[in-house]
This record gives C-alpha cells, sequence and structure tokens, in this order.
C-alpha cells in the first residue's frame, strides 16, 4: 500500500474510532456518568460502542506499525497528525453537531499545515 494512502487511512481509522468513543460515552450518560466510576466502569464494559472503538483502533494499531516499518517516526506521526486534526474537527461537527470558533478552525489550520510541511519534507 502506498504510504500516502496507509497515512489517509490511519487518521481515518483514528476518527472513526475517537466517534465511537464519543458515541459510547454519550450513551453511558456523558459527563454525568463519571460521578460514579464503579457504574461507569461496569457499564462501559457492556457497551457495544466501547468495543467497536476499540476494536478499531486496533486495527488503526496494525496500519500503523506497517507506517513505521516503512517510514521515520517523527515524519509519519506529522503526516497522519495534519490529516486527523482537520478530519475529527469536521466529523465532530457533521455527526455530532460540534461547533468550533474561527479562531480554533485557525489553530487546526495552522497545526496541520505546520506537522504537513514536516511530514512532506521528511519522507
Amino acid at each position: 500500500m502506498p504510504r500516502y494512502l496507509l497515512v489517509f487511512a490511519i487518521a481515518a481509522n483514528a476518527v472513526l474510532g475517537q466517534l465511537f468513543l464519543k458515541r459510547a460515552l454519550l450513551g453511558l450518560g456523558g459527563a454525568a456518568a463519571f460521578v460514579n466510576w464503579q457504574k461507569f466502569l461496569i457499564d462501559a464494559l457492556k457497551s457495544p460502542w466501547i468495543y467497536c472503538s476499540l476494536a478499531i483502533q486496533a486495527l488503526g494499531y496494525l496500519l500503523w506499525m506497517v507506517l513505521i516499518a516503512k517510514s521515520k517516526l517523527g515524519p509519519a506521526t506529522a503526516s497522519v497528525g495534519g490529516s486527523f486534526y482537520v478530519m475529527l474537527a469536521l466529523c465532530a461537527w457533521l455527526v455530532f453537531g460540534e461547533t468550533m470558533s474561527l479562531l480554533q478552525w485557525l489553530g487546526i489550520v495552522l497545526v496541520s499545515l505546520g506537522v504537513a510541511c514536516i511530514g512532506v519534507s521528511g519522507g
């Protein structure tokens, strides 16, 4: 698999894992669920969304191993990170209706551009 496809697949996988995890936490009661840790842990162990998130992230870990076997760790991390930030913010907006300020979007774009420069130049 070409490097750029691996980078995209890993970032997309990470985004999907985070979306499933967020869905699981909302189903468990959101922030209020953490008031009673014991109940939260028991409920989390029963949540299919938690297991789906873990399975997706395990697949991402395998893809990550393939990428870093072929690439330098720093540029690989920067390449995945640059696309992950933008993809996750967009997906959080589309799926959960989360909003961000213009300054937050500017920050994501600047950070993504910076890590993209590292990824592109580092090979």
